[in-house]
């Protein structure tokens, strides 16, 4: 299971810099973390956790080897080209971006909210009335989508009158009136039946939202809220403001550099960073690990996920062949600074079928063969 983030905005709002800076970052780290682009627009990148590189110690002490690779979890990032005011309506590339976008996880938008001459840019900037702007064409694109839907669905009920399709029609209405209102779609409380029925559809207002505000320079390190973005805490989406051109700088600098440029601009850690983190958190998503000589690796999988389901994230026969998995936390492996260490202790844990997994957890798994 792996986070995948599409990256919409208007035209000179900093969107390909930002993307471009990810990219560059990730090239940076291609010695540890290969680096992979499966399109020109889409690009695969770490996701930011200092505790792999805590359990590679760990292997080292207790094997005395260091891991041949440490792999982290992933998060996809699409760049959506074309996205203008009327894209709904075939301006720019029209729906076009609806291909690129309609399987991501979650969408951030980026927002210009930096002073720049020499960047063309008609109106002043003000980064609630671009919000509004992107936000009138996600909804005019879902309500293309639920208008036909609907239309197709009369079809269906012709035929088959059932308890779930008369549900389904329920739901699509409400979505349309929702929609007609410019409400927010996740403010009408579906259940997760409900939001497994409409998964079909790819509703651009059903994913989570992060706003990312490109701001000038000598204004990323300002903790100060953004009165015009207020209204936003009420939408189920975050706020995250950086600069896009210094992240760009950031990718480009060494570890140790890096570290003094953002200290003396007061940043405990990247903007980027920050976007991934927050994706991973809006989604329901955790992390788990398996450490040894071989390799130190970070698995995603939902919160709530039982251990057999974690197993399968690894091998799908690892999850049908489940006999039960030996847990340690995080904590107790640096605390202790080795699995022999926990053991004699007690503190590793054999867990069952019905063993929740928590964030954090280092694992490993006992199937049959």
């Amino acid at each position: 299971m792996s986070l995948s983030i599409g990256i919409v905005g208007l035209p000179n709002v900093g969107k390909s810099t930002l993307f471009n800076a990810m990219l560059k970052r990730q090239v940076a780290l291609a010695a540890n973390y290969p680096f992979a682009t499966i399109e020109p627009n889409i690009g695969i990148v770490d996701l930011p956790d200092e505790r792999l590189n805590k359990l590679a110690e760990v292997v080292l002490k207790e094997f005395r080897v260091s891991p041949e690779r440490i792999v982290p979890a992933t998060v996809k990032f699409v760049d959506i080209a074309g996205l203008v005011e009327g894209a709904s309506a075939g301006e720019g590339l029209g729906n076009q971006f609806l291909g690129h976008i309609k399987d991501v996880s979650a969408i951030v938008q980026v927002v210009r909210d930096f002073s720049d001459e020499n960047v063309i840019r008609e109106g002043s900037i003000e980064p609630k009335s671009d919000i509004e702007v992107i936000n009138t064409e996600l909804m005019l694109a879902d309500l293309q989508t639920i208008n036909s839907r609907i239309e197709r669905h009369a079809g269906v009920l012709k035929k088959e009158k059932t308890l779930e399709n008369l549900h389904k029609q329920e739901l699509y209405l409400s979505i349309k009136v929702a929609l007609e209102k410019g409400a927010s779609l996740l403010s009408l409380g579906f259940s997760s039946e409900d939001l497994e029925l409409l998964k079909d559809l790819h509703l651009l207002n059903l994913k989570p939202k992060i706003y990312v505000l490109n701001c000038d320079e000598d204004a990323v390190a300002d903790g100060t809220s953004i009165p015009s973005l207020d209204f936003l805490e009420s939408h189920d989406s975050h706020v995250v403001k950086l600069c896009a051109k210094i992240e760009s700088e950031l990718c480009s600098l060494s570890d140790e550099d890096r570290s003094a440029y953002m200290r003396e601009l007061g940043l405990s850690e990247s903007g980027l960073d920050v976007v991934i983190k927050t994706g991973f958190a809006l989604l329901g998503l955790q992390t788990y690990f398996t450490a040894g000589p071989k390799e130190v690796r970070a698995w995603t999988i939902k919160k709530g996920d039982k251990a057999p389901k974690a197993a399968g994230v690894i091998h799908t026969d690892f999850e049908k062949g489940f006999i039960k998995a030996e847990v340690f936390s995080f904590e107790d492996l640096v605390m202790y600074g080795s699995f022999k260490e926990c053991k004699a202790r007690g503190v590793a844990r054999i867990e069952g079928k019905d063993y929740i997994m928590q964030e954090g957890d280092v694992v490993e798994f006992r199937v049959n063969a």
